[in-house]
């Protein structure tokens, strides 16, 4: 082989290489090598080798009972590392600063890492009593708002494999703990595009969550305000959608030319999960 070739063939196998990441992280759940397979028309042994190495890499994860794949750590803190990078972040920063302005309440952008809902970026109200979380906080996703966003553009296996088994921790009176009433729940956040919080994760605290939409109108972050419940009620919250919507359309412009056109949905789109997704 010569060495136009050997570079030729090189770079097919990094694009490949690529391509199963991209194939995985934009999948609602863990994939298994036959999807990946499909989904790449790529032959079967092939991607079962480049999946392998990128396991090794810790770029991929395979879940041990499944077999199947997702996104490894090195993938996801990498990811978080494009996220903060300075020109976006100052401009996510500035929307969810005029977000704080109009609802007078701390805002925050959320990202779904794993089974756990990352705070990338906050601002905080200007009031005395308000709820502390620095950006890099990791929160469940059973009793938060942009958990339960994140849960409700997931089917109910997919939802059922990324939570574990029953019960769910209890948090306060108010959480959720079996599947059955948290699948209620995600209803009403599927049909409505809002996730919300009431006194769930903490005490004295109310929230809600509306997402910021890709390209292909998946879900790829949350924009959500918090509130003590002393100050506001979960109704008066929802008055607030707007104004989180219009941050959420301005997160969304930076990362597609026509991310603001679909970062304002009537309700949250079910992101269908693949032959056993998670």
């Amino acid at each position: 082989m010569s060495a136009t070739d050997k570079t030729a063939h090189s770079e097919s196998i990094a694009l490949r290489a690529f391509s199963v990441l991209e194939q995985v992280a934009r999948a609602s759940g863990p994939l298994s090598l036959d999807e990946l397979t499909v989904a790449l028309a790529l032959p079967k042994p092939s991607v079962f080798r480049i999946a392998n190495l990128l396991r090794d890499a810790d770029l991929l994860s395979r879940e041990p009972a499944s077999k199947r794949y997702t996104v490894g750590p090195r993938l996801a803190a990498f990811a978080v590392d494009l996220w903060r990078s300075d020109t976006m972040r100052q401009q996510w920063h500035r929307a969810l600063e005029d977000a704080v302005a109009a609802i007078g309440e701390s805002c925050n952008l959320t990202l779904l890492e794993g089974d756990k809902v990352l705070y990338l970026d906050r601002v905080e109200t200007n009031h005395p009593l308000r709820l502390h979380l620095e950006a890099g906080t990791r929160v469940p996703l059973h009793c938060t708002a942009s958990g339960k966003l994140f849960l409700g553009a997931m089917t109910k296996d997919a939802v059922k494999r990324l939570l574990g088994p029953e019960p769910y921790e209890r948090f306060t009176p108010k959480t959720l703990t079996s599947l059955k009433a948290l699948q209620a729940d995600l209803a009403r956040v599927r049909k409505t595009g809002i996730g919300t919080h009431d006194s769930e994760l903490f005490a004295d605290s109310v929230a809600i969550a509306v997402p910021v939409l890709g390209r292909s109108g998946e879900i790829v972050a949350a924009v959500a305000m918090h509130a003590p419940s002393s100050r506001a009620s979960l109704a008066t919250c929802m008055g607030y959608a707007d104004a989180l919507r219009q941050a959420a359309s301005k997160i969304a412009a930076t990362l597609s030319p026509i991310g603001s056109a679909a970062a304002q949905p009537k309700a949250v789109r079910s992101q269908r999960a693949p032959a056993k997704p998670g």
